[in-house]
């Protein structure tokens, strides 16, 4: 028997978060129906308001409903340090670390030739003007240890080198492959205060 053009409209739509198939995607689908109209329900405004009102922190990139988000504007922040990450959730894993208080830039991916995501689409002029306008001393590559997470950092490492700007890589604890928010906090803190500088 298939499904109703709902159910299966539902099905298809939950495929879309990472790791989820077909039989994941329909547990989940039957289970709101069946079980939690309520959360189904809170989960569908929640998706909604987020989807239409959560965009990107005007300095650091990372996803906020606010203008600038939380850490961009506190004055506690160390803003002659920048941290830059792939992702947002690169940031949340940092800092629940607790070693780093400086900022960040966000930069939504790594270069990828082979998936045609070069420089423009992770807005690296505007890191590179972040830089050059912002009294910074120290930027800290925290990309990936991946092949892709490595070659972003290169980049960036080249593209800032006319800045004379301080340039760190982290790099103990964290494994080859590895990503960042899947890594603890304690491995994160040796991997920020075992950085190296880049040439």
């Amino acid at each position: 028997m298939s499904h109703s053009p709902l159910i299966r409209q539902l099905i298809d739509s939950l495929r879309c978060l990472p790791g989820v198939g077909t039989k994941s995607a329909q547990r989940m689908a039957y289970h709101l129906l069946e079980r939690d109209r309520e959360g189904a329900n809170k989960l569908s405004h929640a998706l909604l308001r987020a989807a239409e009102q959560v965009g990107h922190c005007s300095s650091c990139r990372i996803l906020t409903e606010a203008e600038q988000c939380d850490i961009c504007q506190s004055q506690k922040r160390d803003r002659q340090m920048l941290c830059v990450v792939e992702s947002p959730s690169d940031v949340y894993a940092i800092e629940q670390s607790g070693t780093y208080n400086g900022t960040y830039f966000v930069l939504m991916g790594h270069l990828s030739p082979l998936d045609g995501i070069g420089p423009q689409d992770l807005h690296l002029d505007t890191l590179q003007q972040r830089v050059s306008l912002e009294v910074i001393k120290e930027v800290i590559l925290a990309t990936n240890a991946t092949v892709e997470g490595e070659a972003t950092a290169h980049f960036i490492v080249e593209m800032l080198k006319p800045a004379g700007v301080k340039i760190t890589r982290i790099a103990h604890g964290v494994p080859l492959g590895g990503e960042l928010e899947y890594i603890d906090g304690s491995t994160l803190s040796l991997a920020f205060n075992g950085r190296t500088e880049l040439d």
